[in-house]
């Protein structure tokens, strides 16, 4: 889900969306089309996404205002578990 939305910040269609979460992941991450497909259909009722074109049988899409909210809300959980690790592992706090 984070980096559909993330890679949705420019427009893309599938199989880009694909490379870019490949590429900017240094091949950690790779989303199949089966899972791709079904998140974009997913996201879009949701409002997270909208199609912005439909040329040549390829959908593309970008991430709405509502997605980029969800998006950064994501990004800050993210960073309260880092920060939480951080503390941790710096011996700054005791395990809970």
């Amino acid at each position: 889900m984070y980096y559909i939305l993330l890679s949705l910040r420019e427009k893309r269609h599938g199989y880009e969306i694909m490379q870019y979460i490949e590429k900017l992941t240094d091949g950690r991450v790779k989303v199949g089309p089966g899972t791709l497909y079904s998140l974009l259909s997913r996201f879009e009722e949701d409002g997270y996404i909208e199609m912005v074109s439909d040329d040549d049988n390829r959908k593309t899409y970008l991430i709405t205002d509502l997605g980029d909210e969800v998006l950064n809300k994501e990004i800050g959980r993210l960073r309260l578990l880092l920060k939480d690790a951080s503390r941790v592992i710096g011996g700054r706090i005791d395990e809970p």
